[in-house]
C-alpha cells in the first residue's frame, strides 16, 4: 500500500457529521495485546461495578448509566420485561453525529423499544415501546428484539427487529423529540428478515446494506429511487458465482460450496420493489425474506450478524459481515452495482493471533458485532462468554495493506462480569479517541436474584492516553532478514514509540484536536 495515496483517500464524514471513519482499511497495532482471556466475577463483583473489561495499558474506562442507576431516579426511565437477565437487554448503540447523544435498543423479547441517552444530563428516557401483546399474537402495537440502532443520514433512527416480533425496521422520524411526540413508522421496502446488520454505503447516498441473522441467512443491498427516499427502490441479494445453490438453505457451511470469490447482486425485486420471487419478502414474518433469497439463488452464510462500511486502499467500497456461526468475518469488496469479491477477513481458524507480540490464550468465539475507528480499522465483538467462568473478547483486525484480508488479529478487551457479553461498540463520531460498549444481560439484571443488580450498562473508553507498543532495535516491532544464525540482522520498522500512538496517527491522518480537547475534527 502507497502511504501517500492511501493518506489521500481518507474522506470527511458521512452526510450531517454521520460517521467519522476514514476510507482505508487500517493501520498498524498501537496497544499491546491481551494474553488470555477475562475471569469472570460474581454479579455485583466490585469488577462488574467499576472496571468489566480488562483493556491493554493506559485505555480508561469510565461508567455512563447502568439499570441501577435508572430504575433509582424517578426522572428517568428504561425498559425492563419478562423475567431473568433478559428483561432489558442494551444492544447495538447508535451515536447522533454530535456525540451528545446515545440511541440504546432494547431486545426483548415483546415490549422492545428504545432510549435516548444525554451523556451531558447523564440521563436515560424512553422514547417509545411495545405493549407486549405479541406473544398473544398481536404485533400491531409491540415489538420484539431489537438490535440494531442506526442513525440515518436523513437524522432519524432505524431499529430492526432480530429473533422475536416480524422482521421489520421501524423508523424514529424524530429522535429529538419528547417522548411523548415521538413518531415512527415500518420501513415497508426492507425485507422482513432476523435484522442485526444494517449500514448505509458511503460511496453511493441511494444504497443500504443489511444481512438476516440466522442459519441460511444471506447478504441484502436496497437501491432508492431517489436518495433520501427509503420508501421506494429495488432489493438485490449476494449470490457467489461459484456457489452451488440448491438447497441453499441447508448447506450454508458445506465446505463442497463456495462462498468467496466474485459474486452477484441477483435482483429480488424489480426497480419498483416488485417481488420476483414466489414469496413476498417484505411479508410479515422473519422467514419470507429469506425463503426469497433462496428462491433467487442468495448465497447463504452461518448467522451474517453486524455489517460495518469502508474503503479498501484501491478506494473501492468494502462491506464487512461478521459470521457467528462460522468464526469468521468476511470483506466485500465493491467492484460495481453488479459485481463484488467475497474474501475471508479474518477467523478464529485462518487468522494469527498477536502476530509479532505475545502470544493469547484466547480464541474468536462467535464474532458477532463489528466496529470501525476512524483510521479504518476494523474491531470483531464476540456474542457470548467463551464460558461460564470465561468473558468474551473484543479482537482488532490488522489490514494494513488495505486488501480486504486481515494480517492479524489482536486481543483487545475482554469483558469479566458474570452471564454477560459486550455488544454496541461504536466509536464517538465527535471525538475520535472515544467509543462506547454495552455490557448486556449480565447476571446481575436478574433482580428477582439479585434484587441491588447493577444490571445491563453503558461504558464509555478513551484511546488518547494508550501506551503504544515498544519500539527499539530488538523490539516486537521490527523484521529480521538473513540465514538462521544467532546473528541475524534486522531492519527498523519504526523511529520512535509515538509511530504506533493512536492520537499521533489520527494526526497523521488529518485530525485536528483543538485546544478544549472537547472533540476532535477533520481536516478538509
Amino acid at each position: 500500500m502507497k502511504v501517500k495515496s492511501s493518506l489521500a483517500k481518507i474522506v470527511a464524514a458521512t452526510t450531517a457529521g454521520l460517521c467519522a471513519q476514514a476510507a482505508v482499511a487500517g493501520t498498524d497495532v498501537f496497544f499491546n495485546p491481551l494474553t488470555q482471556s477475562a475471569a469472570v466475577a460474581s454479579p455485583n463483583h466490585i469488577n462488574e461495578l467499576t472496571q468489566p473489561w480488562v483493556a491493554p495499558a493506559g485505555i480508561s474506562q469510565v461508567n455512563l448509566t447502568s439499570m441501577a442507576e435508572i430504575e433509582a431516579d424517578l426522572t428517568q426511565s428504561v425498559v425492563r420485561t419478562g423475567s431473568g437477565n433478559g428483561q432489558s437487554m442494551f444492544d447495538m448503540i447508535a451515536y447522533d453525529p454530535s456525540g451528545k447523544f446515545l440511541f440504546i435498543p432494547h431486545e426483548t423479547v415483546s415490549g422492545a423499544g428504545l432510549s435516548r441517552y444525554s451523556i451531558e444530563d447523564d440521563t436515560n428516557l424512553v422514547l417509545f415501546s411495545g405493549d407486549e401483546q405479541g406473544p398473544a399474537g398481536d404485533w400491531s402495537n409491540d415489538y420484539g428484539a431489537f438490535d440494531p440502532a442506526r442513525f440515518t443520514p436523513n437524522g432519524t433512527v432505524w431499529l430492526g427487529e432480530e429473533w422475536s416480533g416480524e422482521g421489520r425496521v421501524i423508523e424514529v422520524v424524530n429522535p429529538f423529540a419528547d417522548p411523548a411526540d415521538i413518531e415512527i413508522r415500518e420501513v415497508h421496502s426492507i425485507a422482513n428478515v432476523s435484522h442485526e446488520g444494517i449500514f448505509f454505503s458511503k460511496q453511493d447516498k441511494r444504497t443500504i446494506y443489511y444481512v438476516d441473522e440466522n442459519n441460511s441467512g444471506s447478504i441484502y443491498k436496497f437501491v432508492m429511487k431517489k436518495k433520501g427516499d427509503y420508501s421506494q427502490g429495488q432489493t438485490f441479494v449476494l449470490a457467489v458465482d461459484a456457489f452451488d445453490s440448491s438447497e441453499a438453505s441447508s448447506n450454508w457451511n458445506a465446505t463442497s460450496s463456495e462462498r468467496t470469490g466474485l459474486a452477484t447482486w441477483l435482483p429480488l425485486t424489480d426497480k419498483n420493489g416488485t417481488p420476483l420471487s414466489a414469496t413476498d419478502p417484505f411479508a410479515a414474518g422473519q422467514g419470507n425474506g429469506r425463503s426469497a433469497a433462496d428462491e433467487v439463488g442468495g448465497t447463504p452464510y452461518g448467522r451474517p450478524e453486524d455489517t460495518e462500511v469502508g474503503r479498501l486502499a484501491n478506494g473501492n467500497e468494502v462491506l464487512y459481515v461478521a459470521a457467528t456461526s462460522e468464526r469468521t468475518v468476511y470483506s466485500i469488496e465493491i467492484l460495481n452495482s453488479e459485481k463484488a469479491i467475497v474474501r475471508e477477513f479474518a477467523s478464529d481458524a485462518n487468522t494469527p493471533k498477536n502476530m509479532g507480540f505475545p502470544a493469547t490464550t484466547a480464541v474468536m468465539n462467535s464474532p458477532d458485532n463489528l466496529a470501525q475507528d476512524a483510521l479504518g480499522n476494523i474491531y470483531i465483538i464476540e456474542d457470548a462468554p467463551n464460558s461460564s467462568d470465561v468473558g468474551g473478547d473484543i479482537w482488532f483486525v490488522r489490514d494494513i495493506d488495505g486488501d480486504g484480508e486481515g494480517e492479524s488479529i489482536y486481543h483487545f478487551l475482554s469483558i469479566q462480569a458474570d452471564g454477560a457479553e459486550a455488544t454496541g461498540m461504536i466509536f464517538n463520531p465527535a471525538k475520535p479517541t472515544q467509543f462506547v460498549v454495552a455490557v448486556q444481560h449480565p447476571d446481575s439484571t436478574n433482580i428477582e436474584v439479585n434484587p441491588e443488580g447493577f444490571g445491563d450498562a453503558v461504558w464509555l473508553f478513551d484511546l488518547e492516553d494508550v501506551v503504544p507498543p515498544r519500539c527499539d532495535k530488538y523490539g516486537i516491532n521490527h523484521h529480521y532478514f538473513g540465514g538462521y544464525s544467532y546473528r541475524r540482522h534486522y531492519e527498523r520498522t519504526c523511529s520512535n514509540m509515538s509511530d504506533f500512538n493512536f492520537t499521533y496517527l489520527l494526526k497523521k491522518a488529518g485530525y485536528k484536536k483543538p485546544k478544549h480537547k472537547k472533540h476532535w475534527k477533520k481536516k478538509h
